[in-house]
């Protein structure tokens, strides 16, 4: 596995325990020692670990929270630290995400999780696979 499947692992890890709604998953994803910090879709950014868990068990806790579909991530690694910048998918919404992610204890742990929305998509950009010229 590449550094970018990885990190593409971890963030898959987020969306998977937001769509399910898991708290513990939620928490363990998030670096301990690291500094971190969230900014949810029309709040205030929240700069401790403390604030970020705590938002993301109410938002999980709450039945009425939306499901979301994450898709075209794309990754930037820059040695132990990497972004995810990538669209979500909600009910009647599209976001725009960048999802940051730092090496805690060996494994990529999320530091940094916005998103907001997108008023206009990206071009369509699709990409020949690889081997193939346009």
């Amino acid at each position: 596995m590449t550094e970018a499947d990885a990190v593409l692992a971890a963030n898959l890890e987020f969306y998977r325990a937001f769509t399910a709604r898991d708290a513990v998953a939620m928490e363990r994803l998030w670096a301990r020692r690291r500094p971190v910090a969230c900014t949810h879709p029309g709040w205030a950014p929240l700069l401790d670990r403390e604030a970020v868990i705590e938002s993301w068990r109410n938002i999980l806790a709450n039945a009425d929270s939306p499901t979301v579909a994450c898709h075209d991530e794309e990754v930037f690694l820059y040695g132990e630290v990497a972004i995810v910048i990538c669209e979500e998918d909600l009910p009647g919404n599209v976001l725009t995400a960048t999802n940051v992610f730092a090496r805690e204890d060996g494994a990529w742990r999320m530091v940094h999780h916005q998103s907001g929305p997108v008023f206009q998509r990206r071009a369509e950009t699709r990409r020949p696979p690889p081997g193939r010229l346009n």
